[in-house]
């Protein structure tokens, strides 16, 4: 029967389920992720990384230059962001270490607070903030004749009082937050015992300690910089602020949180039965004994960053390359 429907003698083509089919699609799928991978931009990512001689010079002669000219509220706000990100670093390698040694011993347990206080200058790098113990190389810039003494000194003051109240208005919130209770108030018991041995320093080990913390701190962000992508800057922050850590040195910002942290825990006596402290070691604890460190600390970060890192590099790389041209 004819019901008007012509119906072709030809053998129809091959559908989807058959293998010329797959075959086709295969071959169209494979060309467009060819086509993907030859436009995408990840051809335009250069993952080389300057040398130390082009890192020198793109530091001292670019990098820190623009620092020093950023206006007043853009420091001040990134500077604010900074002290609280150094202090989130704080807090986390505070929970970590509480009780490692329990379970590591000793060295392990300094190594772990190191490997995750390098969160806070991760996010200072990464995400954008002021920090004044990095900003000490824009020494290196004035060496240089790139920037005026006036304007290093003005950008200095701005960071570190801004670094300052995002570091005591972390400690604040992260107080009332009351995360120092917990498993049974040994976190903040941990805390307490880490300020009460900065303040009881003499200005000598204060000073010395400062120096070291800020050439390690300083090479992370240095290290940084002569990295392209950010998976470089994590690996070069990474390891040196994970060492100065471990190794017991003293950074200013960071006390900038850990003691006006320890100044409230103090008034807590179920912290202070935790620490197991007497009332003779946490005589030292108070306003008088926090300025008593931050002066020779911040001193010695000074030195560490302008001495033995901007100034060694200024005349290794950017003064002999002056002399040689």
């Amino acid at each position: 029967m004819n019901l008007g429907v012509k119906v072709s003698d030809k053998k129809p083509n091959t559908t989807i389920d058959g293998h010329v089919g797959n075959a086709a699609i295969s071959a169209s799928v494979t060309s467009l992720i060819d086509k993907a991978i030859n436009t995408s931009s990840i051809n335009n990512v250069n993952f080389e990384c300057k040398n130390p001689s082009q890192n020198a010079q793109y530091m001292i002669n670019e990098f820190l230059v623009a620092k020093s000219t950023f206006k007043f509220l853009k420091v001040f706000i990134l500077g604010i962001l900074a002290g609280a990100y150094i202090g989130f670093g704080c807090e986390i390698s505070t929970l970590a270490g509480h009780d490692a040694a329990n379970f590591l011993g000793f060295g392990p347990a300094k190594v772990l607070t190191g490997a995750v206080f390098s969160l806070g200058l991760m996010l200072v790098v990464i995400a954008g903030g002021e920090l004044f113990t990095g900003n000490a190389l824009i020494a290196g810039s004035v060496l240089a004749g790139r920037v005026v003494k006036k304007d290093l000194f003005k950008n200095w003051i701005i960071v570190y009082f801004a670094n300052m109240i995002g570091s005591v208005m972390l400690a604040l919130l992260v107080f009332y937050a009351d995360t120092w209770q917990q498993n049974n108030c040994l976190v903040g018991a941990a805390a307490l015992k880490i300020a009460v041995a900065k303040v009881n320093l003499t200005f000598v080990e204060a000073f010395a300690r400062g120096i070291l913390c800020n050439w390690l701190v300083c090479l992370a962000v240095w290290m940084a910089a002569a990295s392209r992508n950010v998976i470089g800057k994590i690996f070069a922050i990474f390891f040196p602020i994970m060492a100065f850590i471990a190794l017991g040195y003293e950074h200013c910002v960071a006390n900038m949180f850990y003691i006006p942290k320890a100044l409230l825990l103090a008034t807590k006596l179920e912290v202070i039965a935790a620490a197991h402290l007497m009332p003779e070691q946490l005589a030292n604890l108070n306003l008088i004994g926090f300025v008593n460190n931050l002066i020779p600390v911040t001193l010695g970060n000074i030195v560490g960053a302008a001495v033995f890192l901007a100034l060694f590099y200024w005349t290794a790389y950017v003064r002999s390359s002056k002399e040689l041209s």
